[in-house]
């Protein structure tokens, strides 16, 4: 007898419906932000007129500037969320003159594509099922296609049994874009709904989207990702209380559960022990960046879940296939032969998705744009594993990269300035690269040497970092709806020797490579290598504290309570974060294979019409 996979664990597990920021959150956000922005002003002045330290003046600038980078992310990060602007949903279209096809009233055809290389049937027949299960609105047609880049009999044999469509090619060329452009090339479908293996889309994902089509402007609509498998984990206190029951009368363990559980929920920003192991909850990033994006018609394709118009995706390819013939024949003084060989609707990249997205952006001919739709329409399997996940970071990072040393979108014509501040905030992010490590060692390297990056730790010093720290944080939980914002600074740090080798290997001239995100567990030993790099910082973060606690007690020049306490506190924090990355390397699901059956606060059934039929 076949096991069940794993994730029919949590087919009970539905998405609550995504609120708006509302208009006094909006209010109080905005004010806080520019509170923050102020302050930070405020605090960099007097930093770098008043408070560089010339007994260590080259540190001391260089800590004073990795703040200041930091100061301008945070300016870009604070446009790229600042309010919402929600399009307002529309009726489907009921006939091809309504989005723009011509002046025929005839069927409007919807392809559902279903992409797939490598993953078990049992991953991509519940999708196909999913698919099948979509309510089309009158006058659309829906025709379903499995692209098996794997060119399995198998699944052939599957997509005939399940009466669809089924397309394969001879080589992997262009990896997932590659394997999008071959079905595009012999389909027909007016739209395309992109799909990966695991995407189980909901019926009522047409219903809920084709109406914006009926604006002629949009080229594709981007629903949020729903991971429905995230584990729950187990509440803070009652992992105390069972841990306590071993050692120490029930009383006691009692006691100290009520005691340490808020605590470790407060520390650890997660509300359960083991949840969500691998921090991949999108929720941040899809229900406050991309719905505030949607504001400048801004939002990024992010592949599945994402529904496209054929006819911005041909029209978008052709113009690039074109600059790029122009170049060339200005280069080498020769034109080529347009031909389907050289186009390419969804980019050759490993960050197809994005490309799309800066593609159509650009396109000031036609003045595509897209809307971003905020309510979840399918569900999702997360990295069950930190091969999974690492693969995962790896290819975001290094595609990002890429796009941003060689083909940057904000130097270039076509894009309006609001739209290219939001690339900015994007780029500028993962550019942080370069001076979070300045931050991550500077309490260490200050340990170690008694350097102090400011003149002194005096009450003026205190007076104006504590408002920046305290008004920002607030700033954060408010403007994103109370989202765990802590996910993001965990992964800048713990994540940092993945992002910096994504990093080193655009700036070496190679290529990031198209592996495909594994969507079952695969736990082996050869994960520990993700950890290395964050023992090495954590062993040589520990031995600073214990030197610099010893040069304090023996009263060190240069060492002092304060310049202790400050230093220990940015070490701690740091270590904490990279600490997170060593103990996901170790994460194992419990010996049932199963996880647990609870349903979080937040995965309650729906009560929205449109959400009804979930759970399909």
């Amino acid at each position: 007898m076949t096991a069940k996979p794993y994730f029919t664990n949590f087919e009970h597990r539905h998405p609550t419906p995504r609120a708006p920021l509302g208009r006094m959150r909006t209010v109080v956000w905005q004010f806080l932000a520019g509170a923050t922005i102020g302050f930070s002003g405020w605090y960099l002045f007097w930093r770098w007129t008043s408070s560089l330290n010339p007994d260590a003046l080259v540190f001391s600038c260089v800590v004073a500037m990795a703040e200041t980078l930091f100061f301008l992310g945070t300016i870009l990060f604070f446009y790229d969320i600042w309010c919402e602007g929600d399009t307002k949903p529309k009726p489907p279209p009921t006939k091809r003159s309504d989005v723009g096809c011509g002046h025929s009233s005839g069927t409007i055809g919807i392809d559902v594509y279903i992409t797939t290389y490598d993953e078990d049937l049992n991953v991509v027949v519940p999708s196909i099922l999913a698919a099948k299960s979509l309510r089309a609105p009158p006058g659309t047609s829906v025709h379903i296609w499995v692209l098996d880049d794997g060119n399995r009999p198998e699944f052939s044999a599957m997509a005939h049994l399940q009466n669809v469509g089924y397309l394969s090619r001879a080589d992997n060329l262009g990896f997932k874009a590659g394997n999008l452009k071959n079905a595009l090339l012999q389909t027909q479908g007016d739209f395309i709904l992109i799909c990966d293996a695991d995407t189980r889309v909901f019926p009522c994902f047409l219903e809920n989207t084709m109406g914006y089509f009926r604006d002629k402007q949009v080229a594709w609509v981007q629903t949020p990702h729903w991971f429905y498998d995230l584990p729950f984990g187990v509440p803070w206190a009652e992992k105390v209380q069972s841990r306590s029951n071993r050692i120490l009368p029930t009383a006691l363990g009692l006691f100290l559960s009520k005691t340490l559980g808020p605590l470790l929920r407060g520390f650890s920003g997660r509300d359960n022990s083991g949840q969500d192991p691998f921090m991949s909850e999108p929720v941040l990033f899809f229900d406050v960046i991309q719905r505030r994006r949607n504001r400048h018609g801004a939002s990024f394709c992010c592949g599945a879940g994402s529904i496209h118009r054929r006819e911005a995706l041909f029209q978008g390819a052709l113009r690039q296939m074109n600059r790029q013939i122009i170049a060339t024949s200005r280069k080498f003084s020769l034109r080529k032969k347009l031909s389907t060989a050289r186009l390419q609707p969804f980019k050759f990249h490993v960050s197809e998705d994005i490309y799309t997205s800066i593609s159509l952006h650009s396109d000031n001919a036609e003045n595509w744009r897209s809307v971003y739709h905020p309510q979840v329409e399918s569900r999702m399997l997360s990295p069950w594993s930190v091969d999974a996940w690492a693969t995962q970071k790896l290819k975001y990072a290094g595609g990002t990269f890429d796009i941003m040393l060689h083909d940057n979108p904000i130097f270039q014509r076509g894009m309006p300035w609001r739209i290219k501040l939001h690339y900015a905030a994007t780029f500028w992010s993962y550019l942080s690269v370069l001076w979070t490590p300045i931050m991550m060692v500077a309490p260490a390297l200050s340990l170690v040497t008694g350097w102090k990056p400011v003149e002194a730790y005096t009450v003026e010093f205190f007076a104006r970092i504590l408002p920046v720290l305290i008004i920002g944080e607030f700033a954060m939980i408010v403007g994103c709806k109370g989202y765990n914002v802590n996910i993001g600074r965990v992964m800048a740090i713990g994540g940092l020797p993945i992002t910096l080798r994504a990093f080193w290997y655009v700036l070496r001239g190679q290529k990031p490579k198209f592996p495909a995100t594994p969507k079952t567990p695969v736990l082996g030993e050869s994960s520990y290598k993700y950890a290395l790099p964050n023992i090495i910082l954590l062993c040589g973060m520990g031995a600073a504290g214990i030197y610099g606690c010893i040069a304090t007690s023996l009263h060190v020049p240069g060492f002092s309570a304060t310049f202790l306490t400050v230093n220990l506190f940015w070490l701690t924090w740091n270590a904490v974060s990279l600490m997170r990355v060593v103990r996901l390397t170790s994460w194992r699901p419990p010996a049932n294979g199963l996880l647990d059956a609870q349903v979080s606060p937040g995965l309650v059934p729906p009560h929205s019409k449109g959400l009804s039929n979930a759970a399909v």
